[in-house]
Order: C-alpha cells, then structure tokens, then sequence
C-alpha cells in the first residue's frame, strides 16, 4: 500500500492540534484537522473531515501513549492509517543548532530534550508525543518544525543582551517563537499585492502572543527573545518585565525559583491585571475596571512594540494581525491601530468588524491585514522536504 499520507501535531500545554495531508507530487493537499482536548473531563478528540465535524471522548489515561492509542483507534475507523508516511510535529525550541526542520533520530532527540528547560510550557509535551508515537509507530519517520527556526535571520546585534560575552556563548540570547506561524504568514503576504521590500509586522495574538518584523519574507526581528515570556503580555504570562523585579522577588520577599515561575507563565499577563480572567473574549465584555485595564495594557505594548520593531526595519509599510485574537477580535485591532495613526495607519471601520484581508482605508499609508495563519500546513511541508 502506498504511504502517501502526512500527520502533523502541533503540541500545546492542554491540546494537541492534528492536520492530515496527503501527498500529491511534490506537495501536500489538507485532507483533515482535528485536535485532542484534554483540558476537562472527559478527553476529547475532534475532527474536521470533508465538511463534516466528528467527536469521540476519550477516557482518562495514565500517560500519552494510552491516550492516543484510544485516539487512533478511533481515527483508524475515519482514515486509513496504514498509509502514514511521516509524522510531523511542531518544536518550540531549537535553539541555536536547529535552523531548519530535522527528522527525528536518537541523537536529535536527545539535543531537542536538552533544550526542554528553554521552554518548559511546551518542549516537554512534544518531546512526549515523539516518544509517544514512537511506541505506536515504530515504523513510522518523525520530523521536527522548530518555531526558533524562522529568526534564525536576525542580526547579531538584535539577538544579543548587554550581558557578558561568556553567557552569550552559552546560548542566552534571543530567539524568537512563532516562527511557523510567521513563515506561514510570510508566503500568504504575497497575495496582498504589497511590493517587494515592505516592512511588515506580523502580530501573532492568541493566548500565547508575539510580533516579528519581517521583509521580503526573512524575519528581522521578534518581540519574544530567550524564553516564551518575553515581549507583549500575554494570557498568563507577565511579558517583558525589570530583571530587578525577579531579583525582589527572590531576595526580600524570600520566593523559591518554581513559584516565581509559576507566577510569570501562569498568574500573570491578562490574568495577572485583571484578577479573574486571561480570555480577552471574556475581558471585552466584562464591566469591571480592572478588564478594561488588562485590555487597555495588552493594546499599549502591542502598539510600542510595533513602534520598536519599525526601528530595526528602517520604517513601517504594513501590519498583520493573526491567530486567535488577532483574526477574530475586531476591537483589538482597533485599538491597537488608534496608537498607531501617527505612524501612518488608519483602519477601515467596516472592513476591520467584517474582518476582510485589508482591513485600512484606501488612503492609509500602512496598509492593515487579516490572514488566517495555518503552522500545520508548515510542518507537513517540511516534514515533505525531509522525505
């Protein structure tokens, strides 16, 4: 039987995205997308195939393996999965080794593992559904699509922190995440008819949120750095925050290492400002002064980090805004580009509630898009070019 079939995971802290793809010469056709959902009992799978939206619950499991072994069984009985050819997965961190998409062997493994602590929300979930699928498929070629990879164009000069060379060379310095989302973002930008050599800030907003300032498709520049934390707000974690802070934290008032973690990736961000809740869906509406700070906060370094961002890029030609929040979230928008008028950019009010592709008025000098962005079908590309 011909193995002409792609399967991408894309792992976050309590849900597993899943694409399917089939092979059609040298590229791939989406044949169906689904996710597991293991935030509430029971577990979920979902599944979006030839128009149709199908659903099982799973039962609680005592590891990863067990849990998919339910969740394929299930798919087996939708798609044939004797015809699996490569399993594609997406990896937060790569680090500095890893530029570009690896197959999975022992040895890559092991060095994707090392880099675990760099990003430990996500790293250790992917890290197990390799092993995972492993146990299941033995048989079956892993890649790996790294987030890291995309800003592996940077400069020196904006990868670097004004610490000692020493810590440098160890590896702390800036990276940049989102990177699958952004090089899918970066191809879909030309059909929006922008010349050659725009400067364009792409802003991924969704529970996990950055920007990245890109031209001709290479990304220049990232408001994420080290680790996930960095940069904007986000739903639960604090952005960029004074190093002065943690060292407050960790001197006069006594906290350990794992709670001032947990309090950076877990109790800050929208949650951290507004005391009760991290879904900006649920800030919107809410009455409450505190809402309409964390709104108003999120907004603010969004906007400020635009502004940095066009520093690096020698000007400002176009904003895009993705993910989740980005492309469903109107009111976000809005007040995001209202503190960016001075720069040149002036929203279409229609356009921006109908949530159309070019959502700035003619005569705006920054142009303003809505594109859907799609990390899986980057990983099942990449996974293709491996194979």
């Amino acid at each position: 039987m011909e193995r002409d079939l792609i399967l991408t995971f894309n792992a976050g802290s309590s849900t597993i995205k899943i694409g399917l793809y089939e092979i059609a010469c040298d590229t791939t056709h989406p044949i169906a997308r689904g996710v597991i959902d293991f935030r509430d009992a029971p577990f979920e799978i979902r599944l979006t195939k030839d128009d149709r939206q199908l659903s099982w619950p799973l039962a609680e499991a005592d590891d990863l393996t067990a849990l998919l072994h339910q969740a394929f069984n299930w798919l087996a009985g939708q798609i044939d999965l004797d015809r699996l050819a490569v399993v594609g997965h997406r990896v937060v961190h790569g680090g500095g080794e890893f530029t570009g998409p690896v197959v999975v062997t022992d040895e890559t493994l092991a060095r994707i593992q090392a880099l675990a602590v760099l990003a430990p929300l996500h790293q250790p979930h992917s890290i197990r559904l390799i092993r995972a699928m492993r146990a299941l498929y033995p048989d079956v070629r892993q890649t790996a699509s790294f987030d890291t990879a995309f800003h592996a164009t940077n400069a020196p000069v904006v990868r670097r922190f004004a610490i000692p060379r020493a810590l440098h060379d160890q590896g702390i310095r800036r990276y940049g995440f989102h990177g699958l989302s952004y090089r899918f973002i970066a191809g879909a930008l030309r059909d929006t008819g922008l010349p050659p050599g725009a400067r364009i800030v792409a802003a991924h907003l969704g529970s996990g949120a950055s920007l990245c300032g890109m031209q001709d498709g290479i990304s220049r520049d990232s408001s994420m750095g080290f680790s996930t934390i960095e940069g904007i707000p986000m739903a639960t974690r604090s952005g960029a925050l004074d190093p002065g802070v943690i060292l407050h934290l960790m001197g006069p008032m006594g906290w350990d290492l794992a709670r001032v973690e947990t309090m950076l990736y877990r109790e800050s961000g929208l949650l951290g400002v507004s005391g009760f809740e991290a879904d900006t869906r649920e800030l919107l509406e809410s009455d409450r002064p505190e809402a309409a700070e964390a709104i108003e906060l999120f907004c603010h370094r969004i906007a400020g980090e635009v502004a940095r961002i066009a520093s690096t890029l020698g000007g400002f030609d176009g904003l895009v805004f993705t993910a989740g929040i980005g492309e469903h979230q109107p009111r976000i928008r809005a007040m995001v580009a209202e503190r960016l008028g001075w720069l040149g950019l002036t929203l279409d009010p229609a356009a921006n509630e109908a949530g159309a592709l070019r959502i700035s008025r003619s005569d705006s000098r920054v142009k303003a898009f809505v594109i859907p962005t799609d990390e899986e079908s980057i990983i099942a590309a990449e996974a293709l070019s491996l194979i």
